[in-house]
C-alpha cells in the first residue's frame, strides 16, 4: 500500500512541528525536508526529528515569512544574534530562499505540506504556483481554512494535471475530516436542509506555538478580516484574549467546509455553518466537537445524524492526524496518475 513516502513540511510553527511529531507514529512516512523562515534542512535518507524538534522548539517566529514567499523572491532568513528556528538544527542551513531549495530537491519529495500562515487570500496558491513552475510533480497538501481559496485552486486544475500534481485542500480537522463526516452522515437523507460544524479547542499549553493558528482565527471575529489580523502585533493579539477572557467564541465562519460540501454535491455552501469556542488558558476543550447533519430521508422522515469527537482528542491530533492520512492518499492516487484538486469528501486519510 503506502510505502516508503518521503515528504517535507512549509513551516515549522504549531501545525508544522507537530505534523514531524506526529509522521513519527505513522507507517511508511520519512520527513526528508522541512523550512522555515530562518533556513532549510534536507536530507533524503530522512531527518532526524527530534533533533529539528528540539531545535525549534518554543520559536514563535519560526514560520515562513508569508510576505517575501507571496511576491516570488522566496524567504527571508533572519537572524536574531543567535541561530533560531530551523536553522539551530545540525541537519540545517540558511538559505535566502528554502522554498525554492525545496522545490528544486523535488524528485526526492514524494509529498509537500504546507504548513504556512495564510494572511492574503492567495497566498497558498501562489505557493502552488512556484512548485509548479519548478516543474514538481507530486502531492501538495494543505489545511487551508479559508472558503474563497478553493475556488483559486480549481482554477489551476489544469495547471495542475499538465504538471502531474495532485493537490489536497482543506485536509485538516475542520475543514477536513470533519467535512468528510459531514459527507458520510449526508448519505441517510435524499436532501441535506443543513449542516452543522461546531469546535472546541484549548490551547494553553501550545499558545506559543500556536499564534499563527490564533491569529487565522482572530480573521473570522466581526470587525477583523485577514488583513487587519494579518497586522496585528503579538500585544494586540493577547490584548484581544484578554477581552474575552481568555475564550474566544466564533459564529458564521468563513471555513472551507461549506465550499467544499458544495463542491461535493451535498448541500449549497450557504447552508453550512461552522462556529465554535477557542479557550487560550486551559488545555481542556471548552466544548464538544460535533458535526450535525439535517436532511429529509427518502421515505420522508426528517433526521439529524451527529459525528462526536471525544474530547480527549487534541487540535494537534485532530488535524496533524487527518492531513498526514490524506496525504498518504493522496500519494496513492498520484502514484495512479489522478491529478487536479481534491478535497476531504473526495478521499478517505490513510492510517
Amino acid at each position: 500500500m503506502d510505502t516508503d513516502i518521503s515528504f517535507a513540511v512549509l513551516g515549522t510553527g504549531g501545525i508544522g512541528r507537530r505534523t514531524l511529531e506526529v509522521s513519527q507514529h505513522k507507517d511508511g512516512l520519512t520527513p526528508v525536508a522541512a523550512c522555515d523562515r530562518h533556513g532549510v534542512a534536507i536530507d533524503s535518507d530522512g531527518l532526524d526529528v527530534d533533533e529539528l524538534l528540539a531545535a525549534t522548539e518554543g520559536n514563535i517566529d519560526n514560520e515562513v515569512d508569508s510576505d517575501v514567499a507571496t511576491d516570488g523572491s522566496g524567504v527571508t532568513v533572519k537572524q536574531h544574534g543567535e541561530d533560531r528556528g530551523v536553522v539551530a538544527s545540525e541537519q540545517a542551513h540558511a538559505s535566502d530562499d528554502s522554498i525554492q531549495e525545496i522545490i528544486d530537491a523535488g524528485n526526492e519529495i514524494d509529498a509537500v505540506l504546507l504548513a504556512l500562515p495564510n494572511y492574503e487570500h492567495d497566498f497558498i496558491p501562489r505557493v502552488a504556483d512556484r512548485f509548479v513552475d519548478g516543474d514538481y510533480s507530486g502531492v501538495l497538501v494543505d489545511v487551508l481554512k479559508r472558503s474563497r481559496v478553493i475556488g483559486m485552486l480549481d482554477e489551476r486544475t489544469e495547471a495542475f494535471e499538465d504538471a502531474g500534481v495532485t493537490f489536497v485542500c482543506g485536509a485538516g480537522a475542520t475543514p477536513g475530516f470533519l467535512t468528510g463526516a459531514a459527507a458520510l452522515a449526508a448519505q441517510s437523507f435524499v436532501e441535506v436542509h443543513e449542516v452543522d460544524i461546531w469546535w472546541g479547542v484549548g490551547l494553553k499549553s501550545g499558545y506559543e506555538d500556536n499564534r499563527g493558528t490564533v491569529r487565522e482565527d482572530i480573521a473570522h471575529l466581526e470587525g477583523y478580516d485577514i488583513e487587519t489580523a494579518r497586522d496585528l502585533s503579538d500585544e494586540e493579539i493577547e490584548a484581544i484574549v484578554d477581552d474575552h477572557d481568555g475564550m474566544i467564541e466564533f459564529r458564521e465562519m468563513e471555513h472551507a467546509d461549506d465550499v467544499l460540501l458544495e463542491r461535493a454535491g451535498i448541500c449549497d455552501a450557504a447552508d453550512v455553518s461552522v462556529g465554535g469556542l477557542l479557550d487560550v488558558r486551559h488545555d481542556e476543550k471548552p466544548t464538544t466537537t460535533t458535526v450535525s447533519v439535517t436532511g429529509t430521508t427518502f421515505d420522508g422522515e426528517r433526521g439529524t445524524n451527529t459525528f462526536q469527537l471525544d474530547d480527549a482528542t487534541s487540535m494537534e491530533a485532530n488535524v496533524n492526524g487527518p492531513a498526514l492520512g490524506y496525504l498518504k492518499t493522496g500519494v496513492r492516487r498520484n502514484r495512479a496518475g489522478e491529478y487536479g484538486v481534491f478535497g476531504p469528501t473526495e478521499l478517505m486519510p490513510g492510517f
